[in-house]
């Protein structure tokens, strides 16, 4: 028997304890309405009220009726009273909020023409651990549901159905036919749920992004599910993507642009420092540093990949003191010597490409005293291991050790070491600091509940948790040159239900631009061994987007970002002003170069020395094409 009684299935529920059911439950409240209004193609409607903001999802149902779902906000929905009214009632609301898109046609109940009522619900987003039982197998909205704003519902019951009635036919028994059609339909399913619950979170923030100008609001729109991207978009609309290219570039640069130029080639500005483009090379360490001190791999590996396009170049964590480190190999700049080992690779990347450099400094706290990455990565040391800090007593994990908690002393001293490291900085030529205060190290530990466990005004609250940090920021924006910028990372989610959620995120990013940050680099977890990410292509990016548009500042945006097409549509989209390249810019250098030629972009300056190889790598890049053409 197949069960396809809808998102609300009776028969699912019936039977949970077998097919064990995964709901969640939306905030958001939307409507099934149709109209005779025709919509010849999938249409957004968005309205202001005084209650807040509705929008519509509208497209044809049949040849002469268009389905007209109505959504918003449940603040938006409660404001207006909806709850309160009648079927009659609320239909008329609708009606009046978009009659001017309506021509004059009323809105249909689902009770009159279409499926289902015309009652305000929830979306249930719906998947299945379970997809059979005995002789029963469950199919559609019964078994997994993607999102109204992708309108994929109905496609995937058809792929079910075919792939099911296929399997009887192919295999002897029903138990080989359902367990296929399960392991078959649930990686399409996933793929799809991953693109609708980035469609669907769009859609639940609809007026974080309303600021935008029009153009920049269309483009999030059309990106927002990360399965349209942008070069997708020039194969739909190759017009309307030129002309949106050219009003962003118009914008970066402060005057109007003649020829469409890829938004990762446009310049971007922090306080005095200049970027040509959005691209950066992520903070990585390299394990490399003898007693902190940085040698001839530190200046191969940071040369190259200035040479290599990339407007901003990351140095690994840089710790502040000896016992700061991570690991024996790491990096410092706590002595007269680590200064002139930096300053020589700073000024071969000032002197030889228009690259940036920024210095991350960092504190590793109950991170600290462990093997270097590939000898067992967070593992402490066989022998050796130094005393450890931390904002409370929590050890990172049961093998680490227990860290003492800071002391009004330990705080003092080890503000005054950032301080003299972003002193030592300054002498070293960096273009800008980072403040690590990620992934678990000291100053995350204060942020994090999963490692602050104290009781006195730098425990509890978020509030008191930002204290600590908050005075080592301040500490060391007031030694740092006022015409140079200062970024923090923060994990704007530890991946735990008792951990730092993406709303705390955005007031974490609001406390540091108060004291004078000027960009957030919005990476997330590593702050415990148990944390439970949800992976996938730019993965850390939506965590961005919300800090940009609700704390309203600058982003940089980290995690799974490889692509150009990445790149391109999260600075387009305006989800984050710089993008971090990790493993990508390990495998190649040349990143940027390499994508500037794959655009046809010839606004990226190789080196001189290296332009008889540009000139061929295009050519080969040519003929590719023209062979993929010939196929």
């Amino acid at each position: 028997m197949v069960a396809c009684d809808g998102l609300n299935s009776q028969v699912r529920s019936y039977y949970a304890d077998y097919f064990k059911p995964d709901v969640d439950v939306r905030p958001n409240k939307f409507v099934w309405l149709g109209t005779k209004k025709l919509f010849n193609a999938f249409t957004f409607l968005f309205e202001e009220t005084e209650f807040g903001w509705f929008w519509v999802h509208a497209y044809r149902f049949e040849k002469d009726t268009s389905t007209f779902i109505v959504e918003c906000q449940p603040e938006a929905w409660e404001k207006a009273g909806i709850e309160h009214m009648s079927k009659e009632e609320g239909i008329a609301f609708c009606e009046k909020v978009f009659a001017k898109y309506l021509d004059g046609h009323k809105l249909i109940s689902n009770a009159d023409h279409l499926r289902g009522s015309a009652v305000w619900i929830n979306f249930p987003r719906v998947n299945c651990g379970k997809w059979h039982h005995k002789n029963l197998v469950l199919m559609g909205d019964t078994v997994h549901t993607a999102h109204f704003s992708i309108g994929s519902g109905t496609k995937l019951a058809l792929e079910d159905a075919i792939h099911l009635a296929e399997g009887i036919h192919k295999f002897g028994t029903l138990e080989a036919a359902f367990e296929d059609y399960q392991e078959a339909r649930r990686l399409e399913c996933l793929r799809l749920q991953s693109a609708a619950r980035n469609s669907m979170t769009w859609f639940e923030q609809v007026p974080r992004y309303v600021h935008m100008e029009p153009m920049q609001f269309a483009y999030s729109l059309l990106t927002r599910s990360q399965r349209v991207s942008h070069e997708n978009l020039r194969l739909r609309d190759k017009a309307w993507l030129e002309e949106m290219e050219r009003w962003f570039a118009s914008r970066a640069f402060g005057h109007e642009v003649d020829k469409p130029i890829p938004p990762m080639f446009t310049p971007f500005k922090l306080r005095d420092m200049e970027l040509s483009n959005r691209v950066v090379v992520s903070p990585m360490c390299t394990y490399s540093a003898t007693d902190g001190l940085v040698n001839d791999f530190h200046m191969v590996h940071y040369g190259a990949r200035a040479q290599g396009g990339a407007s901003l170049i990351f140095t690994e964590m840089t710790d502040i003191s000896a016992d700061a480190r991570i690991s024996p190999a790491c990096a410092g700049l706590y002595n007269d010597q680590h200064v002139a080992a930096w300053k020589r690779i700073v000024d071969f990347v000032h002197a030889n490409t228009g690259a940036k450099m920024a210095i991350q400094l960092g504190h590793a706290g109950p991170k600290g005293s462990t093997k270097i990455a590939w000898e067992g990565i967070d593992e402490p040391l066989d022998e050796g291991n130094w005393p450890i800090l931390s904002a409370g007593t929590i050890p990172y994990s049961p093998k680490n050790q227990t860290p003492k908690a800071m002391d009004a002393e330990d705080m003092a001293r080890v503000s005054a070491d950032f301080v003299r490291a972003a002193e030592r900085a300054e002498a070293c030529g960096f273009d800008m600091i980072e403040l690590h205060c990620a992934h678990g190290y000291l100053l995350s530990s204060f942020i994090t509940p999963l490692l602050n466990n104290r009781t006195d005004e730098f425990g509890g609250a978020l509030e008191n948790r930002l204290r600590y940090p908050l005075e080592v920021f301040k500490a060391v924006r007031a030694v740092w040159p006022e015409h140079k910028p200062m970024s923090v990372r923060i994990s704007a989610t530890d991946w735990l239900d008792d951990g730092v959620e993406p709303h705390e995120a955005v007031e974490i990013a609001k406390a540091f631009k108060q004291a004078g940050v000027d960009i957030i680099n919005v990476s997330a977890g590593q702050t415990s061994p148990k944390a439970q990410p949800t992976y996938g292509r730019m993965f850390q990016t939506p965590f961005s987007d919300r800090i940009r548009q609700e704390a309203r500042i600058p982003t940089l945006a980290v995690g799974n970002i490889y692509e150009i097409d990445h790149v391109n549509s999260i600075v387009a989209a305006g989800r984050a002003d710089l993008c971090c390249l990790a493993r990508p810019h390990l495998a190649d250098p040349y990143w940027t170069l390499h994508a500037a030629s794959r655009q046809g972009y010839d606004g990226v300056s190789w080196p001189v020395q290296y332009l008889a190889g540009k000139e061929q790598y295009e050519r080969v890049l040519a003929r590719e094409l023209e062979m993929a053409i010939d196929v």
